[in-house]
């Protein structure tokens, strides 16, 4: 088996006239410091031929394709996409549903759910967290009393 072929070494050589042609026009409008860039990035695709590299980025290249054209045109992986689509809203609807119902979050709230007599089974008689704050936080003064009287008499808390 032939390590290095001659259309990876074409490829190399293509690649490093497209660059030193780059580093030209960089060198011409931007002065020295983009011509000691570009040079070395001209030098690049034949270092990467030399060590073997080149083939490899080839190969990874072809390998990511060919399991792109796979997943654009497989019903299977099809199935898949949406199957994992499902289990995320559905992971995000309990989580959805859970604060909803108003069932304990914390450890600490479903210790003292089970401890005041109410099985798992059944919803929480305690009040979620933002209710309870909105309880115990009393008005500031007379203006936001008389709002949150108004809200309350149009049903509005």
């Amino acid at each position: 088996m032939v390590a290095y072929s001659g259309a990876w070494l074409s490829l190399a050589l293509v690649l490093t006239a497209l660059c030193a042609v780059v580093t030209y026009l960089a060198w011409r409008s931007r002065g020295a410091p983009a011509l000691v860039k570009g040079a070395g990035v001209t030098l690049l695709p034949l270092a990467l031929y030399f060590t073997g590299t080149l083939r490899l980025v080839g190969t990874i290249v072809d390998q990511v394709a060919s399991y792109l054209g796979g997943l654009v045109f497989s019903p299977r992986v099809w199935i898949g996409v949406v199957l994992a689509v499902v289990g995320v809203l559905l992971i995000a609807g309990g989580s959805a549903l859970r604060t909803r119902v108003g069932a304990p979050a914390t450890r600490k709230e479903r210790r003292a759910a089970r401890a005041g007599g109410s099985s798992g089974g059944e919803l929480s008689a305690t009040p979620s967290r933002t209710s309870r704050r909105a309880q115990a936080a009393p008005a500031q003064d007379d203006e936001m009393a008389d709002i949150e009287a108004l809200l309350r008499k149009r049903g509005i808390s």
